[in-house]
């Protein structure tokens, strides 16, 4: 494998991996060069696992060895891939962050899928029965831990709206664990047209909101349809009123001690767990 020592922050060798911790700058960059990080080995073994092809590595010397496997793995599949190894106050210089979950790896980012085709060939081939979207979420944590709940409770595909932070950023796949990788998923767009496309695809739309013909979510558990969307809104503001208004039903969560709501992330599990298959209960 190709090691190059690196001891200079300003490298242009290592371009991809500059300022991290700069959102907007990454939100520029990302998407017009392809590319996403995969931060920490479980990640970048989970990212490799389902295909996705490295462009380079960076990492310090302490986790080298620990690391030959995988990247004489990614070699064997992919080709010869760039190891850049330098000290953790370059790196962090580098970075703006303390690298201390092993290695970065800058990662192709894939075409993403019609819905049609995610959708139909989820479920081991036979067609998602049950759907996440999340509209217009922000913060990009909440994205990544709905992506973990979604592949731990059995949710078929995520479907993400045009405004809703990307879940291949990095924290959003770091708080995923990497299961962003795991469970299909792309954008709807336009939304809420997308509502119509999912009905007409024999699913049930239901949004989480906070209304007053909403039913408790054990209702709906109760009821489950054979093909369910479950839709979950922006983080403060919930979801836009043209979606509540275009789903088949409004379902809420029961509270109780005076509280309104969880926290998007929060929601999100509990509704992947209510409305389970029943082979999964």
């Amino acid at each position: 494998m190709p090691i190059l020592r690196v001891s200079d922050p300003d490298d242009e060798r290592l371009a991809d991996y500059t300022h991290l911790t700069d959102v907007a700058l990454r939100r520029t960059l990302e998407p017009a060069r392809g590319l996403y990080m995969a931060e920490s080995s479980t990640v970048i073994v989970r990212a490799l696992a389902a295909g996705h092809r490295p462009r380079s590595m960076l990492m310090t010397e302490r986790w080298l060895p620990d690391l030959a496997p995988v990247i004489a793995d990614a070699e064997r599949r992919f080709g010869e891939l760039p190891v850049y190894v330098g000290e953790p106050g370059v790196v962090e210089a580098l970075t703006g962050f303390h690298l201390h979950r092993g290695a970065l790896a800058a990662m192709h980012r894939p075409a993403l899928p019609e819905v049609r085709d995610v959708l139909a060939s989820a479920h081991g081939g036979t067609g998602a029965r049950r759907v996440a979207v999340l509209e217009g979420i922000v913060d990009h944590t909440n994205v990544g831990a709905a992506f973990r709940s979604a592949a731990a409770l059995g949710v078929d595909a995520v479907l993400v709206t045009p405004d809703c932070a990307d879940p291949l950023y990095r924290r959003s796949v770091r708080v995923s664990m990497g299961t962003v990788f795991a469970v299909p998923w792309t954008r709807v767009a336009p939304w809420p047209a997308g509502v119509d496309l999912l009905r007409g695809l024999g699913f049930v739309v239901a949004a989480l909101a906070l209304a007053d013909d909403a039913i408790p979510l054990d209702d709906l558990a109760a009821n489950l349809p054979e093909r369910l969307a479950l839709v979950l809104g922006t983080e403060g503001d919930g979801l836009a009123p043209r979606t509540v208004a275009a789903a088949d039903l409004v379902v809420r969560i029961p509270m109780a001690a005076g509280v309104d709501s969880l926290n998007v992330a929060a929601a999100a599990a509990v509704a992947f767990w209510a409305t389970r298959e029943p082979r999964d209960r």
